[in-house]
């Protein structure tokens, strides 16, 4: 009798534990396969530790930059700087990496990628001189090299291949703050040989253009870079890209020149830029791709910035992207860091993915069990001059939800027994969540097979009985930046994230964001708004008032009125010092506030010359 009892106890358990699933039964939390609906930038890959500089310093970090990706037989392949390989998928969500058979030795630098005759043609030799490698499986990686060296005077940097409709194959490169963007032709039939010499297009005119000039908000007068071309043709237009000022910086962004010919001449987009993202939790879009999805609608790809380990120390982002009716290229980069919707996502307007899914976590009360790491931080350096932001040194535990990448929180210690409790101070409703690890003192380099992070995410409504949202305890996937989907909305105050493992000596964390939708009053419009264009054209001056229950503010710009295709996202304090206006140009300006609620109506179109 006592057995059958036992046997009847065990039954009912495994019964109701098999009712109750978690909300995160949307992915294998062993395999990492997802079946998101949504994504949220970064786009979470196991980036790669640098190992290229380990012979002048032995600092660890990861990075992801300067991404080229195109569309193979319906599957998507995305090469990335010094990766020692490179991605594959084939929603844009689930991103595997394939470490060829044959690579560059010392990882591609800024590579270039096109398809050709039902092969991928890469460039990315990093001495700046070698052959175009190519195959047909890239998914084993068996690229082969004709030997033939490209090596024109200066060598190749930043190269970008464009393959026109008459099979002509086009070769644009440049990263320099001297030289400008160049192009090249490359004989087909001869080993991708250049025909000819190569032809200088355009180059950074900082003085005209305000969003070129270098440093931090555009405020550096050492010379800007210009880099990363990459071509996209369009209704018999050719959209040729680049990116400026310096990939470290926040307003890191990418431009485009049209022409009607592949070599010329090119003439400068007047709503430029088109990729531009200053403020919010992860800053900068230069230096992209742009692709069409299986749908047929666009997207850009691009370098975002840490530079905490490294000046060069980046991430790749993902915005919806196209053309308007009259032509005009764009880049949506409004709310980018927040959840948006993915390519198989049916959504009424492709330029329109956010989710409305608003931040919940910005500056809650934040408490932890682990006491905050007292060591140095070991870093390459370089903000004396002038090429990088100062450090910000410490590390408590409320920087884990700051909204500043740059900063983070560092525990003492790196074990199970670790955890963190966040007050989001009123019931909401949470769709996602997102933990943004980092790399305090790491000593990891390169592409080791063992990394991974391991947690378990709980919520409650009254701080005393949790129940579980997400459970990685036995996580087996590298997920630096892991972006959780629920599968419903979860009601809570309360969110505690359980530490279980991370690869690293310390758990270091720069941000845990909490994303849903708050049960209270959006905030209203900001009043009062107002726009004053400097002396010097490239800046303007906006103003409003402050809304009391807006925790941040979005304005928008353009040349149409219609058409206000650029943002800059800011928190807390209204108004802004807009420095990327071109000196020729009139503009439209509008703004509006955000609270975990949502959006306010935004405010009444001004119009500036």
């Amino acid at each position: 009798m006592k057995r059958i009892l036992v046997y009847l106890i065990l039954f009912l358990s495994i019964s109701c534990n098999t009712d109750k699933k978690l909300a995160t039964d949307e992915v294998s939390t062993e395999t990492g396969k997802k079946n998101f609906k949504t994504y949220c930038n970064p786009i979470d890959i196991d980036y790669s530790y640098m190992s290229h500089y380990r012979s002048n310093n032995t600092v660890s970090y990861r990075s992801g930059a300067d991404p080229a990706i195109v569309n193979f037989k319906g599957r998507f392949y995305m090469f990335v700087t010094r990766s020692h390989g490179y991605w594959a998928s084939d929603d844009m969500s689930n991103w595997k990496f394939i470490k060829p058979q044959s690579w560059y030795f010392n990882g591609c630098n800024a590579p270039a990628a096109v398809v050709k005759d039902g092969k991928i043609l890469v460039y990315g030799d990093p001495s700046g001189l070698g052959a175009i490698i190519e195959t047909d499986n890239p998914e084993l990686g068996d690229w082969k090299t004709n030997y033939a060296v490209l090596n024109p005077p200066g060598g190749i940097q930043d190269p970008d291949l464009f393959l026109d409709d008459d099979g002509r194959l086009y070769l644009y490169e440049e990263s320099s703050n001297k030289w400008p963007i160049r192009v090249v032709e490359l004989d087909t039939k001869n080993y991708y040989i250049p025909i000819g010499e190569e032809k200088d297009l355009f180059n950074l005119e900082p003085d005209k253009h305000g969003w070129e000039r270098f440093g931090q908000d555009h405020d550096s007068d050492l010379a800007p870079y210009i880099e990363g071309p990459w071509m996209v043709k369009y209704n018999g237009t050719y959209y040729l890209e680049y990116g400026a000022p310096g990939t470290q910086w926040n307003v890191y962004a990418d431009g485009v020149y049209t022409s009607k010919s592949p070599l010329g001449p090119f003439e400068y987009a007047p709503y430029n830029p088109i990729s531009y993202k200053p403020g919010g939790f992860l800053k900068g879009s230069g230096h992209g791709s742009t692709v069409k999805d299986n749908q047929g609608n666009y997207w850009h790809y691009s370098t975002m910035a840490i530079s905490v380990n490294y000046k060069f120390e980046r991430r790749i982002g993902m915005y919806p992207a196209g053309f308007e009716t009259n032509g005009q290229m764009y880049v949506n980069t409004a709310y980018g860091d927040y959840p948006h919707y993915l390519p198989n996502a049916n959504v009424e307007n492709h330029k329109e993915r956010f989710t409305g899914w608003m931040l919940l976590s910005y500056k809650k009360p934040v408490k932890t069990n682990s006491p905050v790491v007292t060591k140095d931080i070991n870093v390459v350096d370089e903000s004396e001059s002038g090429y990088m932001l100062e450090q910000i040194r410490e590390f408590d535990i409320a920087k884990v939800n700051d909204e500043e990448i740059r900063s983070y929180w560092v525990s003492e210690t790196n074990n199970d027994s670790i955890y963190f409790e966040m007050d989001l101070e009123k019931p909401s409703l949470v769709n996602a969540i997102q933990i943004n690890f980092q790399d305090f003192n790491s000593t990891i380099f390169g592409r080791p097979d063992h990394l991974k992070q391991q947690f378990v995410i709980e919520s409650s409504m009254d701080g005393n009985t949790w129940e579980t949202m997400a459970d990685y305890s036995k996580n087996k996937k590298d997920m630096p930046h892991a972006y959780i989907e629920l599968k419903k909305a979860v009601k809570a105050r309360y969110i505690r994230y359980n530490h279980v493992y991370c690869t690293n000596k310390y758990l270091s964390i720069s941000e845990f964001r909490i994303f849903g939708k708050g049960l209270d009053k959006k905030p209203m419009t900001p009043p009062n708004f107002k726009v004053e264009r400097q002396t010097d054209k490239r800046n303007a001056n906006l103003t409003w008032d402050k809304v009391d229950n807006a925790i941040g503010y979005v304005i928008y710009w353009g040349i149409s009125k219609d058409k206000l295709n650029l943002s800059a996202l800011m928190y807390e304090q209204p108004n802004y010092e807009l420095r990327a206006l071109n000196t020729d140009q009139s503009y439209y300006m509008q703004v509006e506030a955000f609270n975990e609620n949502g959006i306010s109506e935004k405010s009444e179109i001004i119009y500036i010359e």
